[in-house]
């Protein structure tokens, strides 16, 4: 009876550590952000896990004729520390933690707007769904795998 149980609990820890493990990499690597308002391509995240959180850095921008190619988030708070700091290589999701099948709990820059808000991330159907909301109010922006050059 006693090695039934241990037997049952590896299984079920095996089961579940896959599963995390599955979230992890599912979530993590290259994303094309759209703007949900042009359905233009933005930037190019990378989403990674340090110390157990999710991040995301700006590693690649997509710019117009005539647009800077070298922005800063000169509308970020003055409190924040990414204030006059350049948008390429800038962390705009911090502090992910995941609850189930979501990230929550952490926060996203909008560095066009220099709008912070609280953030969920899930992935469904393939892409990633970003929530960004205040309160009851929030937007959601599809982003889809990125496989080009940075």
């Amino acid at each position: 009876m006693k090695r039934l149980f241990i037997l049952s609990a590896s299984i079920i820890f095996l089961l579940l550590s896959n599963t995390i493990f599955a979230q992890h990499e599912e979530i993590t690597g290259l994303w094309k952000s759209i703007d949900d308002e042009t359905g233009n391509p933005k930037s190019v995240v990378k989403i990674y896990l340090k110390d157990g959180k999710l991040y995301g850095d700006i590693v690649k921008l997509f710019r117009k004729p005539g647009e800077d190619p070298d922005p800063i988030c000169d509308k970020c708070d003055d409190d924040d520390a990414r204030k006059n700091k350049k948008i390429l290589g800038m962390t705009i999701i911090k502090d992910m933690v995941l609850d189930d099948e979501e990230w929550n709990d952490g926060e996203i820059l909008d560095p066009k707007k220099g709008k912070t808000y609280d953030c969920k991330l899930w992935v469904e159907n393939g892409k990633l769904q970003v929530r960004g909301y205040i309160a009851f109010f929030y937007r959601t922006q599809e982003w889809i795998r990125y496989t080009g050059e940075i």
